[in-house]
């Protein structure tokens, strides 16, 4: 019994679609509520996502052009000037002084600030996956914890049931000892096995304030009140979660969003081969025009220019290359993601149908262990039977009840697993 226990709760607690069938559990659907808003990690995702949105908005902005207000002054000595004469004449005041209102506007780019766009677009499309990725592995991490503590709330009803037959049985053994009809060895037995049963309490007792923390930790919530080891999802076939979770798992969605993202990078370094037409203009005042040198006048000008890459030494071929490697990983990456998810859907589901067999199985262990115990708590009143026969029909009726428990808890797992690897929620 403390192996099985112990083993149950080393169990590693690992880490969004609206159209998966499942039962609501209001407790646990509360829970995962909770957990968006109190889980640290959650707020820093959410601010990911804002800064993606914030660096797409940046980019869609440089479709405006760039206006500038510029003011200099200059004192210029020596004096630039030629002899005239009796006089000189002065070509630049000493005094220069100008301000003008400067504009430059990209008239074509060949593409460039679209391909940013939709790069941007992607980006952001990215981010929200990754949110949608942390909230399904949070999700999942948060119900398994959740079903733990439920297991452990149900081993300590189970040990209260066990305690309480022996107890009971411990009563009869007294009574057989007052009377001459058992030894003091009997009572010393049944009183051994209250005594380990008592300590395999504590160690559920204790496990289960470490999982409650834990619960703490993550939602701000401390107890458990309504908990069943039940989720009663749809029984999925592998076709059906396969293709579930083509549209909808976070992480099939982040893998194909890179493959959108280089696909952008190659095409926006396709175009730095590209010329680069652009207009300015600029209007505002200054000194410096004959004859009146000192005099600031209204001026302006405005024209058009272009830009044409001629010799680069081939970076940008090499840059390009680079990229479409980078591609070429992606798309293999998505393969091998596609590749791991068929294999683990269908590991779920084979876990699923094990445990459904086996908690069938476990309901006639229970009926034959509960009958076997209640005969031998007979006999044992009729002085029939001895410590060791009614110890061993305890021990086994309590090991049938942790059986169908345990079956229940791998059930609960498997289901979440599965729901986590298509990316459907657990809780409507």
């Amino acid at each position: 019994m403390k192996k099985l226990i112990a083993v149950t709760f080393l169990l590693v607690v690992v880490g969004i679609a609206a159209n998966a069938q499942t039962v609501t559990n209001n407790e646990l659907k509360s829970l995962l509520q909770k957990s968006v808003t109190y889980f640290p990690k959650v707020k820093e995702v959410e601010q990911s996502v804002q800064l993606a949105e914030q660096k797409l908005k940046l980019t869609e902005l440089n479709k405006y052009p760039d206006v500038t207000l510029d003011a200099s002054y200059a004192y210029i000595q020596p004096k630039i000037e030629i002899p005239f004469g009796a006089n000189s004449f002065q070509f630049v005041p000493v005094h220069n002084v100008s301000g003008a209102v400067n504009g430059t506007y990209a008239l074509i780019d060949f593409g460039r600030l679209k391909a940013n766009i939709e790069k941007s677009k992607l980006e952001l499309q990215s981010a929200h996956h990754v949110a949608a990725q942390l909230e399904i592995s949070l999700f999942s991490q948060i119900s398994q914890l959740y079903f733990q503590i439920v297991y452990a709330q149900k081993a300590i009803q189970i040990q209260d049931q066990i305690l309480s037959l022996l107890n009971e049985n411990k009563k009869v053994i007294d009574a057989q000892l007052a009377n001459g009809s058992a030894i003091q060895l009997d009572a010393l037995t049944i009183q051994t096995k209250i005594d380990n049963e008592n300590n395999r309490k504590i160690d559920v007792e204790t496990n289960l304030k470490k999982l409650l923390n834990l619960l703490k930790y993550a939602t701000g919530v401390d107890n458990v009140t309504e908990g069943q080891l039940v989720l009663n999802t749809k029984n999925y076939t592998y076709d059906e979660a396969f293709q579930f979770a083509i549209e909808h798992n976070p992480s099939l969605a982040i893998a194909k969003d890179k493959i959108s993202i280089s696909k952008t990078d190659v095409a926006i370094s396709k175009l730095n081969d590209k010329p680069f037409i652009g207009a300015k203009a600029s209007m505002g005042y200054k000194n410096g025009y004959l004859p009146a040198i000192n005099d600031p006048k209204f001026n302006y000008n405005a024209g058009v220019g272009i830009s044409i890459p001629l010799f680069n030494g081939g970076k940008i071929k090499q840059l390009v290359k680079i990229q479409e490697k980078g591609l070429e990983l992606s798309e293999t990456n998505v393969a091998a993601l596609l590749h791991d998810t068929e294999k683990d859907i269908q590991a779920a589901l084979i876990d699923i149908n094990s445990s459904q067999n086996r908690i069938k199985n476990a309901n006639t262990q229970i009926e034959q262990a509960a009958l076997a115990q209640k005969l031998s708590a007979s006999k044992l009143k009729n002085g029939t039977a001895t410590p060791l026969e009614v110890t061993n029909a305890n021990t086994d009726y309590q090991k049938a009840l942790l059986n169908q428990l345990q079956y229940q808890y791998q059930l609960c797992n498997a289901q979440i697993e599965l729901l986590k690897i298509m990316g459907a929620p657990i809780v409507n």
